[in-house]
Order: C-alpha cells, then sequence, then structure tokens
C-alpha cells in the first residue's frame, strides 16, 4: 500500500481538524473539498481521536465508498459524536483531541490464520450477520498474540471468542498511520 505523501498527510489533517471544528463551535457540517490526487482515491479509512493519550473515539469505514478526502472527514465527525462508547466530544475538549489516521489498503481474504502479522494486518471479521474490526496497532498496543487478537476481534463482534474458528469469515488489511503532534 502507497504512503500518502507529506503535503497529503497534513491537508487532510488539517481538514478533519477544520470540520470537527465546524461542527462543535457552530453545529454545521462542514466537508471542504480537495484537488489533491491522493485525497481523491477512494480508501477505506478510520479516524481515532485520543485525549491525554487516551481512546476518546475511533470510527472508520473499511470499504472505500468516497474520496479519501470527504471519507476522513465524515469519520473525524463520526467519531467525535457517535461513537456509542463515549459521549460526544465537547467544544471545551477540542483544544485536547488528538487525530490519528489510519489509511487502509484493500481487503483481501485470510484463508490461513498463520498469514497475520501482529502489528502489520488489521482484521475485519464477519459471522452471524455480526462485523469486527480491529487496526494493526491495536494488537500491538495490547502486546497480544495471533490466538488473542481474534478472540478480541470476536468480542469486538459479540460474538463467542472462538467464533473464528467456527466458520467466520476474515479479511486483512494494513494501515498507513499518521497523525497530529
Amino acid at each position: 500500500m502507497s504512503p500518502l505523501s507529506e503535503s497529503a498527510q497534513s491537508e487532510l489533517l488539517t481538514l478533519c481538524r477544520n470540520s470537527l471544528q465546524e461542527f462543535l463551535k457552530r453545529g454545521r457540517k462542514q466537508i471542504e473539498e480537495s484537488t489533491s490526487p491522493e485525497l481523491l482515491e477512494r480508501r477505506g479509512v478510520f479516524i481515532t481521536l485520543h485525549k491525554h493519550a487516551e481512546l476518546r473515539g475511533c470510527i472508520g469505514v473499511p470499504e472505500p465508498g468516497s474520496p479519501l478526502f470527504h471519507a476522513a472527514q465524515e469519520c473525524a465527525l463520526s467519531a467525535a459524536r457517535s461513537d456509542p462508547r463515549f459521549s460526544p466530544i465537547t467544544e471545551a475538549e477540542l483544544p485536547d483531541i488528538k487525530l490519528e489516521i489510519s489509511v487502509l489498503s484493500p481487503l483481501e481474504a485470510t484463508e490461513n490464520i498463520d498469514s497475520i502479522v501482529i502489528g502489520v494486518h488489521g482484521l475485519l471479521l464477519n459471522h452471524q450477520g455480526r462485523r469486527g474490526l480491529l487496526l494493526p496497532q491495536v494488537p500491538a498496543e495490547h502486546g497480544w498474540d495471533r490466538e488473542m487478537f481474534l478472540e478480541q476481534l470476536c468480542r469486538k463482534a459479540h460474538l463467542p471468542a472462538t467464533a473464528w474458528k467456527e466458520g467466520a469469515k476474515i479479511q486483512r488489511f494494513s494501515a498507513f498511520v499518521f497523525g497530529e503532534k
């Protein structure tokens, strides 16, 4: 997967930050346009919001449906207001919020779990009408091995921890991750 140039990274971070500010300060949803060829590509993306190095929201789209610049801004707004694990972010919190963007490679079917590399691959699991996704950085941050990664993925999908062994569809992807300092 090709990483984004520094200028594209900077522009995408700025677009997401501006969308968050406009929404939290004025209550208006504003999606700014981009002419960058890199940001016009259709790619999966996740936006993770941190406050004092703690997770404060994370929402994304694993499969590309719109240009990257558009999807990233939509996900930033959703992470700030619609992550069911957290209360919506307030305008007062905004100065303490740091954005992290994960631009995803295309999803690929994973038949052999031995091909999953911790810290390199994220996973999407589909089973019995439920879905769960974990980004590549998650198992590395928690020190999980491959089996724990798969068990946690099942739990995220609200399935038994062993559901990955019972005919679940597992897809892997990599991510180019960057963020605000």
